[in-house]
């Protein structure tokens, strides 16, 4: 590709809640560089075990919290089987939930934005009780404009 650009960095998320979070604003606001690139990628890598990335509903906040209470019914926490309990009752299901949503996300870039759809967003989900600063590496590539 002619005229091809790459960047990295990492993005760090001030401490959350438990929960699912819009955190598409943070994103676009931490890689202004994603307005100079005709067509691109912009590939997201949480640094985390505990913790999930995930493209989901942007407008109804219930979606997000109707995807904790899933995570949280299927998961459960004080599962006399875990072994893994020293960091709390949230930690080893904080892990499992984190290996069924994935830590990261690739999104299209086109005329300098991002491609998500009219209803889309980037949703961190945290699934520690007290998880800390959440790091993000983030890559960009493609064509400047």
């Amino acid at each position: 590709m002619t005229n091809s650009y790459w960047h990295s960095e990492i993005i760090t998320l001030q401490p959350l809640t438990r929960g699912f979070h819009l955190v598409t604003d943070e994103i676009k606001d931490a890689i202004p560089q994603i307005k100079d690139l005709e067509a691109g990628l912009l590939h997201l890598w949480l640094q985390h075990t505990s913790a999930g990335l995930t493209i989901n509903e942007n407008a109804d906040p219930s979606v997000r919290t109707d995807l904790e209470a899933w995570f949280n019914h299927t998961v459960k926490e004080d599962t006399p089987y875990f072994t893994h309990t020293f960091e709390g009752s949230d930690d080893m299901p904080a892990h499992i939930k984190s290996s069924l949503l994935g830590c990261e996300v690739t999104i299209p870039i086109a005329n300098g934005k991002l491609q998500l759809g009219t209803w889309q967003g980037i949703i961190l989900a945290e699934h520690r009780n007290n998880g800390g600063s959440r790091r993000i590496v983030a890559t960009l590539q493609g064509k400047v404009r």
